[in-house]
């Protein structure tokens, strides 16, 4: 473009119509050079790099399992009463004390029992000697009843005393055992092998027989019960697999959930619950360290069977958007594709996916929230970080 300058008001209108087009050409090469700008720009924001962390999608076998919250029970409990009024003279244990079966408890004032004893030993004693002079007499009155000497009556009479004599024997050792069994219930022993709860009978109380307070409650918690219930729904399943053996039931402590007390399932309750739609099982465990304690809760896993080439992933790597559930899959050009998928059973941090994945397949577990379909990621650093699957 050539600008001529002149004074004169002809020369001043030229220039002005030679310069405006070239105003309005520099106008429109400004706006392209904008634009251009602008579209360097959306593209450096479109090749921005998010870190995140991935794992592989592996196969493994997943066990199917059920999950409830139990009660513990003692496998017996036994109230231990006296059979016999008395004075508690001696207490022979501690309380919260082990004792086996067959261990001394209390003992009771004997005196009074071998009183009896005594008595009845002596009526005893004295009923078989009228019983061997009787059966004297009848052998005398056999030989002069045959010679009429005395007559059949007075003979009969006889006989019939001494069967008298002979039942009344037999009466009376009824009594002996009845007296011996009162001085043995004077000493009571542990009829199982358990722990001791609290002392309710202290040494010089009178006790009564068959009282409706206890002396002392006894706990077997070797082996020990473990009380649940599952949804109906469980229950075809709990037969299905119960049928082929044994099921294996892990009881975790809530603060010792590394070392799980292990035990099988023992009963299957006969009726289903209508109120809570529920069937009512029960496991028993050795409790071989004593961990389980009666009236205690523990979460409890039924293991029913295994599940083969499973694909699991990371459970935090599953999100939730309007359309369901997809993850992160990372492409081999190193960006993001949002996949859905269908997720299964969880276990341990693990979830099953059903449906839209392949194994081998890398996806991000952790920069979720910052990827969007095509942004490019950088996997970080420490691939043995947190939520990667080892087998």
């Amino acid at each position: 473009m050539v600008i001529v300058f002149q004074k004169t008001p002809t020369g001043l209108s030229i220039i002005l119509k030679v310069c405006l087009p070239a105003l309005g050409t520099l106008l429109l090469l400004l706006l392209l050079a904008c634009s251009d700008m602008k579209t360097n720009a959306s593209k450096v924001r479109k090749e921005k790099v998010v870190p995140v962390m991935v794992t592989v999608v592996e196969e493994k076998t997943v066990p199917v399992q059920l999950t409830a919250i139990g009660n513990v029970e003692a496998y017996a409990t036994v109230a231990v009463k006296s059979r016999i009024t008395g004075e508690l003279k001696q207490v022979h244990f501690q309380e919260g004390q082990d004792v086996t079966r067959g261990a001394l408890l209390f003992t009771i004032d004997s005196a009074p029992y071998e009183a009896d004893l005594k008595r009845a030993l002596a009526n005893l004693a004295r009923s078989q000697a009228l019983a061997k002079k009787a059966e004297e007499d009848l052998r005398r009155y056999a030989d002069l009843v045959k010679k009429e000497y005395i007559s059949q009556e007075q003979y009969d009479q006889v006989s019939t005393n001494l069967e008298a004599l002979r039942a009344q024997i037999k009466a009376d050792q009824a009594a002996v055992e009845t007296t011996r069994l009162q001085v043995s219930y004077c000493s009571i022993y542990a009829p199982i092998t358990g722990r001791t709860g609290i002392l309710l009978a202290d040494k010089g109380n009178m006790i009564r027989a068959n009282d409706e307070k206890a002396m002392v409650v006894i706990n077997q918690i070797q082996p020990v019960y473990v009380t649940f219930s599952l949804p109906e729904q469980s229950l075809s399943e709990i037969k299905k697999y119960s049928a082929g053996g044994k099921l294996k039931i892990k009881a975790l402590l809530s603060k010792e959930e590394e070392h799980p007390e292990e035990g099988w399932l023992s009963f299957i309750d006969n009726t289903v619950d209508k109120t809570t739609g529920t069937i009512r099982l029960r496991g028993t465990f050795p409790n071989q360290g004593k961990r389980l304690w009666p009236g205690g809760f523990v979460n409890l896993i039924l293991g029913l069977t295994s599940q083969p080439n499973a694909l699991v992933i990371p459970t935090q790597a599953i999100q939730t958007g309007l359309e369901g559930q997809y993850v992160y899959v990372v492409k081999p050009d190193l960006k993001a594709e949002n996949r859905p998928v269908k997720s299964g059973r969880s276990l341990d941090g693990l979830t099953v996916i059903e449906k839209g994945l392949q194994g081998g397949e890398m996806i991000v577990i952790d920069g979720q929230f910052q990827l969007s379909p095509g942004t490019k990621v950088q996997i970080k650093k420490g691939l043995e970080g947190k939520g990667v699957v080892r087998s």
